[in-house]
């Protein structure tokens, strides 16, 4: 699915009303009756209830999402609750479509307050101690930097309430574009988004803000999207399922790929076995693994189902290990490097070999890019081997582009895209939305996975994840796809028994093949919704 700035999506909704003749009435009214679904959604699970008789509150700005906000308001009217509104504007500011929907709901049986300042603070803290629902309609896509101290105040309010909070397109406070939130903003159990997904629902703090997002399209037709210049997608379970191979059933160990791993050192043995079962819980037909002589039988001991080469070098690997994997590697499909490596700057040598020399894909990993983050420039310069993976995380990262982490945070998108055009190489950024990008320019959102993902060896898994892919042929972007979906898949399975904590990196490998599964066997979705996000936080 397409994921857009708050430009591109202006630009879309006003080429649908002004090229194709769609009423911006009716694009308001559809987002409303989004909303209602949602909310309908919300008060079924939470209680089993139906809407009849229950409470909401919609805090109302004066633009177009507080015009979604009042025609959401009069529908719940419609349809039984009880509900006031509450807005954060005088009743002339509204204009255009947002004016006529205020008309509307003043012709309701719902309550309508105009909110001042202060005077009107009790009130509100009644209202939202009591509501079911809250909707958030006071800012859109448009808002850039922090809230007016006022609606601040309310803010914190609305993030105290017991009820299920719903924002309309973005949680205001949210910027649309990068995501950044300026001292407080609106934290949603729910933000339903239309048309297409933002940016900032993605980068930044917004993921933290915008809980579970459900994406409705409000009836613009798919061509209508398709006008536009895009290159920012979220991965869905339909894109991901469209990647997975299908065995066929006269295929064999020798079919199904094999992988070189060149990994691990003394005390981190564990990181070749993490990634080894990662390999091999994602389909490997032959897996091998070269690490150092002092480790080796103890690597051997724990993969019994993978082959282990040792290589010159007791605690490290060194120079001496490149002839190993020169030899390994001249039939395999992909190669892994990095994981529990150590390192050892006689090992960087090697790694300009591979680098140099090695034609099938390889994916540079951990200390591997430690190493080439050594030599500036090592990566722009080295470009006749076969293509390649990197999979930092944000400090690998700011290693590799020579800034800090602080400025990869700030700018993930812009730099993983650059960087990975300049290296020619697929960038895996690592963090709580993994971003996957790709030499060609376009960005792929990763929407699957939790903070139970932060222990150790959960990144050897994913290594040995895309490691597995490559070798049974995928393509590297959707290698790298595949990896990091269904590796956040199976800890989003793990977390619906343990929460975000205490299951292990070995546990998620477990998963893999299951999650894997599941979505084989899953219908596709319909296009006019979909959703994401556990609903755990």
């Amino acid at each position: 699915m397409r994921v857009v700035s708050a430009e591109q999506m202006r630009q879309i909704e006003e080429r649908a009303i002004s090229n194709y003749g769609i009423p911006s009435l009716l694009l308001m009214e559809n987002a409303a009756w989004a909303v209602v679904e949602e909310i309908r959604h919300c008060l079924s699970e939470s209680s089993g209830g139906g809407m009849n008789g229950r409470k909401a509150v919609i805090l109302v700005g004066k633009g177009n999402n507080g015009g979604d906000g009042l025609a959401v308001a009069r529908h719940l009217v419609l349809q039984g609750m009880d509900v006031t509104a509450l807005l954060f504007a005088g009743l002339k500011e509204f204009k255009g479509d947002a004016a006529l929907n205020l008309r509307l709901f003043q012709g309701t049986t719902g309550r309508c307050f105009v909110i001042e300042g202060e005077k009107q603070r009790r009130l509100t803290r009644l209202a939202l101690t009591q509501a079911d629902v809250v909707v958030d309609a006071l800012y859109g896509i448009g808002m850039r930097g922090a809230l007016p101290s006022l609606i601040e105040e309310y803010v914190d309010e609305v993030n105290r309430a017991s009820g299920c909070v719903i924002s309309i397109d973005v949680p205001s406070g949210v910027e649309a574009n990068t995501g950044n939130v300026y001292r407080t903003a609106i934290r949603a159990h729910t933000t339903v988004t239309f048309g297409l997904p933002k940016w900032g629902l993605f980068l930044g703090e917004g993921p933290e803000y915008s809980g579970r997002v459900v994406v409705d399209s409000i009836s613009i037709p798919e061509p209508y999207f398709k006008d536009e210049e895009i290159s920012t997608f979220v991965l869905t379970d339909g894109d991901v399922r469209a990647m997975l191979p299908i065995r066929q059933f006269k295929g064999h160990k020798g079919t199904h790929g094999k992988g070189i791993l060149v990994a691990g050192s003394k005390g981190m043995s564990g990181a070749a076995v993490l990634a080894g079962r990662g390999a091999l819980r994602s389909g490997i037909g032959l897996l091998q693994i070269i690490t150092p002589e002092g480790i080796a039988k103890e690597v051997d001991a724990n993969i019994t189902e993978a082959t282990v080469w040792s290589a010159p070098g007791e605690d490290t690997l060194n120079e001496k290990a490149w002839s190993a994997i020169l030899k390994q590697s001249e039939k395999a499909q992909a190669l892994a490097v990095g994981p529990g490596l150590a390192q050892n700057p006689q090992f960087i040598t090697v790694l300009e070999e591979i680098l140099r020399n090695i034609r099938c894909p390889v994916v540079l990993d951990a200390d591997a890019l430690n190493l080439v983050s050594s030599v500036p420039g090592l990566l722009g310069s080295l470009n006749s081997g076969g293509p390649r993976i990197l999979t930092p995380h944000p400090g690998e990262m700011a290693r590799l582009c020579q800034c800090s982490v602080e400025d990869i945070e700030r700018n993930r998108l812009d730099i993983a895209v650059t960087k990975a055009v300049e290296w020619e190489s697929v960038v895996v950024l690592k963090g709580s939305v993994t971003i996957i990008a790709s030499p060609d320019g376009r960005a792929f959102f990763n929407p699957t996975g939790n903070p139970g993902l932060g222990t150790g060896g959960t990144g050897d898994i994913l290594t040995g994840c895309i490691l597995a892919w490559l070798a049974q042929g995928i393509a590297p972007l959707e290698a790298a796809c595949l990896g990091v979906y269904l590796h956040g898949k199976a800890a989003d399975e793990l977390a619906i028994e343990y929460g975000w904590s205490g299951f292990t990196a070995s546990e998620v490998a477990e998963q893999l093949p299951k999650v894997r599964r599941a979505l084989e066997l899953t219908p596709l979705e319909g296009k006019r919704r979909w959703r994401y996000g556990t609903g755990l936080g």
